[in-house]
């Protein structure tokens, strides 16, 4: 007899990610939010939020496809920016309150791109106090709310590309390659400093978040028409593409064992066909006959595999 639903337990539904071309004003909350009605279901979050000055790439994890988020590939950010140059802010962005305005001369191209690329490399970087990161367990922008400043401790950051792709003063527009973690409002401000200028980011828009870039991304309008027509599931994005895993598949006796959480011997993976050797902590993606991520397996030193997630539960 199947058991009964709790009130609160979800029927299921398809898992994936859905990449949201973020509008500006909207937290990335906001779209959390929004997806949630989109796709009927509590089980969504983002992997890495964006300001809601930012617009582009936001990547969701729906369902099951939560439970990935850790083992997706790469970190790399890319964006598109304004700095404008002569002005800066408490926020270091163009939500602040103006601070200082250069009265001078503000420097040509060829400046411009010598300073960005002294900016470019594994850098310490400050996080702004009005950022998400917590002190004592309350986000730094509460307490800069409350006209506080608190000593932060610096970040490495990898930044991997500054390129100007255009200076009509006094505004900037500079393309940036980054690590995740990276606050391209911290380059803006720091890009100001070098220059002697001053500056702060006007606008942004990420086109790239891991492997997933705005080919993929769709609008909220779309999505939210897509979800009356009860169609907002088709754009979901199967988890195995995305994922820095080997993949192999399971037949139906070893996909049931792995479901109530039972190790593996070996060779009742298929491993996709010129996939590496696994070594003994290796992880690999295990798919069901249909090609749907159902658990990451590791293979452990006795040469079994080891179910460290679990997608679908046993029913």
């Amino acid at each position: 007899m199947a058991r009964p639903r709790s009130r609160r337990e979800e029927a299921p539904g398809p898992s994936g990610f859905l990449v949201v071309d973020k509008p500006t004003g909207w937290t990335s909350h906001d779209v959390v939010d929004a997806a949630r009605g989109w796709l009927g279901t509590r089980r969504v979050g983002h992997l890495g939020t964006l300001d809601p000055l930012a617009t582009g790439v936001l990547p969701l994890a729906v369902r099951d496809a939560t439970k990935l988020v850790s083992f997706v590939a790469d970190d790399r950010k890319a964006y598109t920016g304004i700095f404008r140059l002569g002005v800066e802010t408490d926020t270091l962005d163009a939500d602040g309150r103006e601070l200082r305005r250069y009265g001078g001369e503000l420097p040509d191209a060829d400046a411009l791109r010598a300073a960005l690329a002294k900016l470019e490399g594994t850098v310490e970087q400050v996080p702004p106090m009005f950022s998400a990161v917590k002190r004592g367990g309350v986000p730094l922008h509460r307490l800069a709310r409350q006209g506080r400043e608190v000593e932060r401790a610096p970040r490495p950051v990898r930044i991997d590309r500054l390129e100007l792709l255009a200076w009509a003063a006094p505004d900037a527009e500079v393309r940036v390659e980054c690590s995740a973690g990276t606050y391209v409002r911290s380059i803006a401000a720091d890009l100001g400093a070098a220059l002697g200028c001053g500056a702060h980011l006007l606008r942004l828009r990420r086109t790239r978040s891991g492997p997933f870039d705005e080919t993929q991304a769709l609008g909220v309008e779309p999505l939210e028409e897509a979800a009356r027509r009860g169609e907002a599931a088709a754009h979901l994005l199967p988890a195995a593409p995305w994922l820095a895993l080997p993949v192999g598949r399971l037949g139906p006796e070893a996909l049931r064992r792995v479901e109530h959480g039972g190790d593996l011997a070996e060779r009742e993976l298929v491993p996709a066909p010129g996939g590496p050797a696994l070594r003994p902590g290796a992880r690999v993606a295990a798919l069901d006959l249909a090609g749907e991520v159902v658990a990451v397996l590791e293979l452990r030193a006795d040469r079994r595999l080891h179910p460290l997630r679990v997608l679908k539960a046993a029913g």
